[in-house]
C-alpha cells in the first residue's frame, strides 16, 4: 500500500521562500491549475507544499509514489471486513471529497496507470472516474493537484512524458544559496550560526566534487540532520560523517574524499 499521510498542522511549517514560488502556487490554486515541482531530493519541495496548504487553509494528502504504486492504490478498492465486502476510498478519492491538496511525490516512480488516472484531473474536466463504482467525482474548487519529480535522478524510462508535463505549470527548485541555507539550518536545528556556516560551506564543497559520480548530492535535509546531532551533543565530525558522508556513498575512495572535507570543516 502507498505511503500516505493526511495532515492539517496547527502551526505553520517553516519554509524560507527562494523566489516567487508562493505567489505562483497561490495563483495556480485560484485558477484551478495543477502544479509540477521539479528539483533534487531534500531541497524543500515537500516542505513548501506543507507550508502552502497551511497558508491556504487546506488539508494535505501526501502520497510517496514508488514502482508498486498503482491506480487502485490511489482510487480505492473493495476490502473484506467482518465477513462483508466494503469499499475503501484511496487517497485521490479522499482528497477530492475533502477538497484537499493532493501531493503525489516522485510521480514518475509510479506505474503508468497512475499517470493515466490523473489525466482527467489535470484538464478542464477536473474529475475522477471510479470504474468499480461506475461513479464520476467532480473536484471542488478547493481541491488542488500537485506532483513532484527529480529530473536528475530519473532514468529515461522514468522520465515524465511531454503529454503529461503539459498538463501542469512547473516550478523549479534547487538547493538554497549559502546565506539562505544557513538561515534554514539554524531555524530547523537550533544550532549556532558558526555551526550552520561550517556545515553549509562544507555542503558547497561536496556539491562541487567532480571526480566521483554521486546519484544524489548533499541535500539541505542531510545538513539539518547533522546540525541536529551536533546540537544534541554528538561530536561535529562524527555527526557530519554519519549524517552526510556515510549516506552519500559506499565507494571507499569517494567516502574518503567526503571525509577529507569533513575533517577540514571540523
Amino acid at each position: 500500500m502507498e505511503n500516505l499521510t493526511l495532515v492539517k498542522p496547527k502551526a505553520s511549517p517553516y519554509y524560507l521562500p527562494q523566489g516567487e514560488e508562493e505567489s505562483v502556487l497561490t495563483h495556480a490554486y485560484r485558477q484551478k491549475i495543477p502544479l509540477l515541482l521539479k528539483g533534487p531530493t531534500g531541497c524543500g519541495k515537500s516542505r513548501f507544499v506543507e507550508k502552502m496548504a497551511h497558508q491556504l487553509n487546506r488539508p494535505l494528502i501526501t502520497v510517496a509514489c514508488n514502482e508498486d504504486t498503482s491506480a487502485s492504490d490511489l482510487v480505492g478498492r473493495y476490502l473484506v471486513k467482518g465477513g462483508e465486502t466494503v469499499w475503501q476510498d484511496g487517497p485521490v478519492t479522499r482528497a477530492i471529497k475533502t477538497g484537499s491538496f493532493l501531493y503525489l511525490d516522485e510521480i514518475a516512480e509510479a506505474r503508468e496507470d497512475v499517470v493515466v488516472l490523473i489525466h482527467s484531473l489535470t484538464d478542464h474536466r477536473r474529475e475522477l472516474y471510479i470504474d468499480r463504482l461506475n461513479e464520476v467525482l467532480k473536484a471542488p474548487s478547493e481541491f488542488m493537484l500537485l506532483v513532484s519529480f527529480n529530473p536528475g535522478y530519473q532514468s529515461a524510462l522514468k522520465e515524465m512524458k511531454p503529454s503529461t508535463r503539459q498538463r501542469f505549470i512547473a516550478l523549479n527548485f534547487n538547493y538554497p544559496i549559502l546565506e539562505a541555507e544557513i538561515k534554514i539550518v539554524m531555524a530547523e536545528s537550533a544550532c549556532t550560526e558558526d555551526v550552520a556556516k561550517r556545515l553549509c560551506k562544507m555542503a558547497l564543497k561536496m556539491r562541487a566534487i567532480e571526480n566521483y559520480e554521486f546519484r544524489e548530492t548533499v541535500s539541505t535535509r542531510l545538513i539539518v540532520y547533522a546540525a541536529k546531532l551536533i546540537v544534541s551533543g554528538l561530536s561535529p565530525r562524527l555527526a557530519t560523517t554519519v549524517a552526510v558522508s556515510q549516506v552519500m556513498t559506499d565507494d571507499p575512495e569517494a567516502l574518503a574524499a567526503l571525509n577529507d572535507i569533513v575533517s577540514l570543516t571540523f
